[in-house]
């Protein structure tokens, strides 16, 4: 059984476990449980994690028969990468911060052929969560590459959610109607699988209602996507911030480049706050 790194910050608690992809697994802000973790899947690694916050990279979302093409041979790489299967090692611990790192592999190569250094820092302070991605390249050549969180964010009663959210515009990811936002979501709808884009700022906003608080993220200019995916009957909902649609490592759309030698961070805050507090 793995222990979760536990992070404190006054009325704050969170817990990761770096061996199963650097997953959050828990958030409690005050009373409140903020993400939804299926506790039973968890506890079986060869199934993938429905909870918490999982790391996307390298890519976001999936790709046509989980292929992409490099250098002239086809690869197959599953939906939203690897990084949220593999252990991740810690580099430093704080009482409210918390460093791991993870570097390309044999493994990694097979699927992804590409030299890669990640260093992912999670920030706890009172109301904000703050996520923080360095992607060095070693190599000689770019690393090309997408990174996306799929944060579980629990709820009892979706109809209580309002969204103030900066897009007009989304295509439904199974069918790929193009749809126009008005504020809300068809709960009645078995799954809800919506890619929202282009944005139009770099904050999005959730209240719910019936537990009195709001969530806020705000996110780099990097990330050009996000995605709300839930189920019917299920009690989460998912706002992802990705920097690339699916399919970017084929199509290049928003794909990130790191040059040779160098390296980017990107970042991503989300706030909590009562509901009749100044957001």
């Amino acid at each position: 059984m793995v222990m979760p790194y536990t992070l404190h910050a006054e009325q704050a608690l969170l817990e990761v476990v770096p061996e199963r992809g650097g997953l959050i697994t828990r958030w409690r802000w005050h009373e409140h449980e903020l993400l939804y973790l299926d506790r039973e899947r968890f506890a079986h690694p060869e199934l993938s994690v429905r909870g918490g916050i999982p790391l996307l990279f390298p890519i976001c979302g999936n790709l046509p028969d989980d292929l992409f093409h490099y250098g002239g041979r086809a690869y197959t790489l599953k939906q939203h990468g690897f990084a949220r299967d593999m252990p991740w090692h810690v580099l430093d611990q704080q009482a409210d911060r918390l460093c791991l790192g993870l570097s390309d592999s044999d493994a990694t190569r097979q699927v992804y052929p590409f030299a890669f250094r990640l260093t992912l820092t999670y920030r706890l302070r009172a109301n904000v969560l703050a996520i923080s991605l360095e992607v060095a390249n070693p190599a000689d050549t770019p690393l090309p590459f997408s990174f996306g969180l799929h944060p579980y964010f629990a709820v009892t009663d979706k109809t209580q959610l309002s969204f103030d959210l900066p897009v007009h515009a989304m295509v439904d990811q199974k069918t790929q109607q193009p749809l126009t936002f008005a504020g809300t979501f068809d709960w009645g709808a078995a799954e809800l699988d919506l890619a929202c884009r282009p944005l139009q700022g770099q904050r999005a906003q959730v209240c719910d209602h019936q537990q009195q608080y709001c969530l806020t993220l705000r996110y780099d200019l990097a990330f050009t996507t996000l995605v709300f995916w839930t189920l019917q009957g299920k009690p989460y909902y998912c706002l992802e911030p990705w920097t690339a649609p699916r399919n970017a490592l084929n199509t290049g759309v928003d794909l990130l480049q790191v040059p040779p030698q160098s390296h980017t961070t990107l970042g991503v805050e989300i706030a909590v706050a009562a509901t009749n507090a100044p957001q």
